[in-house]
């Protein structure tokens, strides 16, 4: 017996379509390693459509007032509540995530930054008017930049999705959004939702591997190009765009320091950051990953975050007490095994170290410690569930440590001395530092880093001016 394939389509311009050659992608289940369903592989006749869909949207779109993007935005953020079973059902089948976190952790948050950009649609501030020469008068215009080509990941491909095309759509740009290959059907029913509310054209759906990507940012239509992965992709988009100066906005990996001092309160600590470690399956650029611990804590600390990890539950995602679900891909699983097995000899793994199972991409909460700043899991971003620990003996070497990667996106910093606290977060190189915390994020505040974590700003009014542009104009009053 076999069971019928979910077919799933492109959006272009206010309909499915498969893509213009026929070629298909297959879609693994990460939960159980079987194929579910078939996605368009997009060529470069399928980009020139959407762009071509997108471009003809644009000036109408664009003249649109901020209420009514405003309005267009809070009644899909109501669609996407309505419909939160069914986005559920799919992100659930695309990642293999537990059903109840996914319900919780995500379908929610997603809604409320929705609703937080539409608001920002009529919140654009600018310099006041002003003589600033004699007999001329001048205002700045904040403007949308035109057409965006937008890549999503496949670790949240729901929520790095809404991330991309809110803030795109309430500043008056149109968007080309293509989802993961292997990520795609949350995308998809994303555009059959939205495109019961948008005009045709504004928001459009294209899947496919990275050839598909790379010809979405080296398309002449596109005025940005905006793209969260890894730093490699990142660089490759860079370097595309550079071609004919498009802007480019990049949120890349990470390598997050959590550094814990000798004061913390162990058991809290532990806590909080083997959940902000082990979340998603460690699937996440703001992972807790890289523990620097006070040697005098040191030993203790590792002994129990070695026992939370064996406490902590992976699994299917209807089982009960599951933290998170399995690796994305077998390629992921694939390299997350390469770190452990490359191990140097004075690393010692305290927990896990292991695939769970044979069927699908689960691998073991795993603790390591023993190790040096210069030792590959350490400089490298594993992204799966894998913590490991350091020593350090004060503060300016635990500074130094933390600030010794290629990456610079997220921190934390645990201890209850203030004043530490604020040294440490003035020090500290990453765009977010987290104290007594690790990985809330809010809509309002910002989400982004710097050095190869990449540039521009997820989240926030700053995020959202990123897709603006600036215009002066001046007048003469004579």
């Amino acid at each position: 017996m076999t069971t019928e394939l979910r077919r799933l389509r492109n959006y272009i311009n206010g309909e499915f379509r498969d893509a213009a050659d026929g070629r298909t992608i297959d879609v693994v289940n990460p939960a159980t390693g079987e194929v579910y369903a078939t996605s368009p592989l997009s060529g470069q006749a399928d980009v020139d459509a959407a762009m071509e869909a997108a471009e003809a949207a644009f000036p109408a779109w664009r003249d649109s007032t901020p209420a009514e993007r405003q309005k267009v935005l809070l009644k899909i953020a109501d669609a996407f509540e309505e419909r939160a079973e069914d986005l559920i059902a799919a992100e659930v089948l695309n990642t293999g995530k537990p059903t109840a976190l996914v319900a919780s952790e995500e379908v929610p948050p997603m809604v409320d930054q929705i609703r937080f950009f539409a608001g920002a649609a009529r919140m654009l501030e600018g310099r006041s008017a002003g003589e600033y020469m004699e007999g001329m008068t001048s205002i700045v215009r904040r403007e949308p930049v035109g057409v965006c080509a937008q890549v999503a990941p496949w670790n949240y491909p729901m929520m790095m999705a809404v991330w991309k095309f809110a803030p795109a759509l309430a500043a008056g740009n149109t968007v080309v959004l293509k989802p993961s290959d292997t990520t795609p059907a949350s995308t998809v029913l994303m555009a059959e939702i939205i495109g019961q509310i948008v005009p045709k054209g504004v928001f459009n759906v294209i899947c496919g591997d990275r050839e598909t990507g790379k010809a979405m940012v080296e398309h002449p239509t596109p005025a940005m190009a905006s793209i969260t992965g890894s730093v490699r992709a990142g660089m490759q988009v860079a370097e595309s765009a550079a071609k004919d100066v498009k802007r480019v906005h990049l949120e890349l990996g990470g390598k997050a320091p959590v550094v814990v001092f000798e004061d913390t309160d162990i058991d809290k600590a532990v806590g909080d950051i083997s959940v902000a470690g082990f979340f998603n399956a460690g699937q996440d650029c703001t992972a807790a990953t890289r523990v620097l611990v006070h040697e005098s804590i040191h030993d203790e600390f590792v002994a129990a975050l070695a026992k939370a990890a064996a406490e902590t539950k992976t699994g299917q995602p209807d089982d009960e007490d599951v933290l998170y679900g399995p690796l994305n891909n077998a390629n992921q699983l694939k390299q997350v095994t390469g770190f452990i097995e490359r191990l140097p000899a004075h690393a010692k793994v305290e927990a896990g170290g292991h695939r769970v199972g044979d069927k699908g991409y689960f691998y073991a909460p795993t603790v390591v410690s023993g190790l040096k700043q210069d030792d590959e899991i350490v400089q490298n971003e594993v992204f799966g569930p894998v913590i490991t620990v350091q020593s350090f003996t004060d503060e300016a070497q635990a500074l130094a440590f933390a600030n010794d990667v290629e990456y610079a996106l997220a921190s934390s910093v645990w201890t209850k001395d203030h004043a530490r606290a604020m040294r440490m977060s003035k020090a500290l190189d990453f765009g977010c530092v987290w104290i007594n915390t690790h990985i809330p994020l809010v809509a309002e505040m910002p989400h982004g880093g710097y050095k190869k974590s990449g540039y521009g700003k997820d989240l926030s009014a700053y995020g959202f001016e990123d897709y603006t542009r600036i215009k002066h104009v001046m007048t003469s009053l004579s």
